[in-house]
């Protein structure tokens, strides 16, 4: 009987110890992260593209989470990361709020002229996505499979070399569109002639 009685002081002791300490842990090192910024920032493209206002996509998180700015200004996110963060705030979707000429229906990237290029580094810098490769003096290219087509290495480019073209189309991204018509939504019917 005393056995068990000291079994269950040993473990009682033991949790109010370890409890005290993971008490004084979480006072100590606290970090002042809000967790609904974080979801948002997880929801978001991560171009840091400035498209919305914002200098990155965390503050744009951080403003959206404390209701300092709407949820429909990432551009390079869409209408889908748009009713994400709708549905993980639980508010109402709102359109996409960019004028029509900000809004691209094909994906973009960035292509530099290479024959013109002085290597300047201007456009390496001002790259988010770490997407141009190149050195200093050397001519610079774009990694396809990283670029997001913010459009943030044109501006500061001096000779003007970089352009901003669709994507080429390959077997992976091609899709076919559906045709308009009789039959295009579920339920509706298809207009059939009897011929006999």
């Amino acid at each position: 009987m005393s056995e068990d009685l000291s079994a269950i002081f040993s473990l009682v002791s033991m949790a109010i110890l370890f409890g005290s300490l993971l008490g004084y842990a979480a006072i100590k090192f606290a970090t002042e992260d809000d967790p609904v910024a974080e979801q948002i920032d997880a929801l978001l493209p991560q171009t840091q593209c400035g498209q919305c206002g914002h200098p990155g996509c965390r503050p744009y998180a951080e403003a959206v989470a404390n209701d300092e700015d709407e949820i429909n200004k990432c551009i390079p996110g869409g209408e889908d990361t748009i009713h994400a963060m709708a549905d993980l705030l639980g508010k109402e979707f709102i359109p996409l709020d960019a004028d029509e000429s900000d809004v691209i229906d094909t994906p973009v990237v960035a292509y530099i002229r290479e024959d013109e290029c002085i290597g300047c580094t201007k456009c390496i810098q001002a790259c988010p996505m770490d997407a141009i490769l190149g050195a200093a003096k050397q001519m610079h290219t774009v990694i396809v499979d990283e670029c997001t087509g913010c459009d943030l290495c044109v501006e500061p480019c001096p000779v003007d070399c970089i352009d901003i073209i669709p994507e080429k189309q390959t077997q992976q991204t091609w899709v076919w569109t559906q045709p308009n018509g009789p039959g295009v939504s579920p339920g509706e019917m298809i207009p059939v002639r009897n011929i006999a």
